[in-house]
C-alpha cells in the first residue's frame, strides 16, 4: 500500500521538461545583405537630396565667422553621420533590439529624417529657425537613440557619439545663422 502512494506520489511530481530553446542558424548572406541595405540606402538618400536640393546662394554669401564650416563640410558630415547612425543601426538590429527596446526603430528613422530635413530647410531655403528648431528635435532624437541603442548593444553608443557633437555644432551654426 505504501508503496503503490509512492508510486503515485514520484509519477505526479516527475519535472516536466520545457521545450528545448531553438538555435538561430546565423544566414550570412542574410546577414551581409541587410549591412549592405542599411549602409547603402541611408546614405545614398542624404546625397541624392544634397544633388537634387543643392545649397542656396544665400549661406555662401554670408560674411560668416571663421569657425562656420564650408558647405563641402557640410555636406559631407551630414553623409557621414547618416552611414554612423546606419552601422548603429544595424548593430541594434542584429541584436533584436527593435524588438526588445520598442522605440529604438522610431526613434532611428526620426533622427535620420530630421537629419536630412536640416540642409535643404536652412541652406537652400533659408527658414533658419525652423531650422533651428529641427536641430534641437534632432539633438534630442539623438540622445534619446544613445540610450535606447546602449541597452542593446554597448558598442552602437560609440557609433553615435560623433554623430552627437556633429548634431550640436550644426545646431550652434544655426543658432548663430539666425543673428547674422
Amino acid at each position: 500500500m505504501a508503496s503503490r502512494t509512492l508510486k503515485k506520489l514520484s509519477e505526479k511530481d516527475q519535472p516536466v521538461l520545457a521545450k528545448p530553446k531553438t538555435q538561430k542558424t546565423s544566414n550570412a548572406k542574410g546577414s551581409l545583405w541587410s549591412l549592405f541595405m542599411v549602409l547603402v540606402a541611408p546614405p545614398s538618400l542624404s546625397l541624392t537630396i544634397i544633388y537634387l536640393f543643392g545649397s542656396g546662394r544665400r549661406y555662401r554669401a554670408l560674411a560668416k565667422p571663421s569657425w562656420f564650416p564650408s558647405l563641402t563640410i557640410i555636406h559631407l558630415g551630414s553623409v557621414g553621420s547618416t552611414f554612423l547612425m546606419s552601422l548603429a543601426a544595424w548593430l541594434v538590429w542584429t541584436n533584436d533590439g527593435f524588438h526588445v527596446d520598442s522605440d529604438a526603430l522610431p526613434l532611428y528613422i526620426a533622427q535620420i529624417s530630421l537629419s536630412m530635413v536640416w540642409d535643404p530647410l536652412v541652406l537652400r531655403i533659408g527658414a533658419v529657425w525652423l531650422g533651428f528648431l529641427f536641430s534641437m528635435l534632432n539633438l534630442g532624437t539623438l540622445l534619446a537613440c544613445y540610450w535606447a541603442f546602449g541597452k542593446v548593444n554597448p558598442l552602437s553608443k560609440k557609433f553615435v557619439k560623433p554623430c552627437l557633437t556633429w548634431v550640436a555644432y550644426l545646431t550652434l551654426v544655426t543658432f548663430d545663422l539666425m543673428f547674422l
